[in-house]
Order: C-alpha cells, then sequence, then structure tokens
C-alpha cells in the first residue's frame, strides 16, 4: 500500500506500537527512515534496530524501549509535512520541551538532531519532535 507521508506513518507506527506496550514493531524501510532510526537509538529513545530483508523494500525491525513499565518515548510529532515543509536555520534551531526532547532535521549534511545542527551551523528541513 502505498503512502503519501511515509515519516508520518513511521512514527505513527512507533508512536501506536509504544502504546500498546508491544516489544517491537516492523515499518518498510528507506535510507530516510533508517536515518531516523539511527537518530532515535543513538539518543537512547529505542532499543536496537535491525534491517530485514523480504521479497520487496525491505524492514526495519525496531526494539521499543520502557523504563518502569513506561514507554521512554513519550511523544512524536510530525512537523513537516508534505503539504506544509517547515525549513529552518542553524540559528532557528527549535528546542523541544527546554531541551528534554530532541528535533530530527534533514540538513544538505545527512539526517541530524537540530543539536548537531546548530553545532554544524546548517540549517534544513525539521521533520520531527521526539520527546
Amino acid at each position: 500500500m502505498a503512502t503519501t507521508d511515509p515519516i508520518g506513518d513511521f512514527l505513527t507506527r512507533i508512536r501506536n506500537a509504544s502504546k500498546a506496550k508491544h516489544r517491537r514493531v516492523d515499518i518498510p524501510a528507506s535510507n530516510l527512515k533508517k536515518a531516523v532510526a539511527q537518530i532515535l537509538f543513538e539518543q537512547k529513545f529505542i532499543g536496537t534496530f535491525t534491517m530485514l530483508e523480504d521479497k520487496k523494500q525491505g524492514l526495519i525491525r525496531i526494539n521499543l524501549k520502557y523504563q518502569n513499565g513506561r514507554p521512554v518515548i513519550n511523544g512524536l510529532r510530525r512537523i513537516s509535512k508534505p503539504g506544509i515543509r517547515s525549513y529552518k536555520r542553524s540559528s532557528d534551531m527549535p528546542r523541544v520541551l527546554g531541551g528534554m526532547g530532541i528535533s530530527i532535521v534533514s540538513t544538505s549534511k545527512g539526517v541530524m538532531t537540530g543539536a548537531q545542527a546548530k553545532k554544524q551551523n546548517v540549517g534544513g528541513e525539521v521533520l520531527a519532535y521526539v520527546w
């Protein structure tokens, strides 16, 4: 099934699986989704993730992380949508919950957090907020 917003679908699957307290979730793979999963792993929002091969495009299996029975990911919000893109300069990178969350930004140097983009002095498309 084709989707018009693959990143929105990616975030929704993670949100729904964590609220349902699933241990893992499988998501159709793409290079952008893999980069976002890598950021979530590096920032310790998810456990591990692996790439699985199937007859089509492959799958990303994400192992969700819980602390005291509660999901580590409290919220996910898609910012730049297919109809309304949101671009920010490095000086205007948003802080999520006063620094308690992260923003995920697609830049000319790759996908990174808002803090990394600000440090490298690059702007880009703000994909999502995670807290």
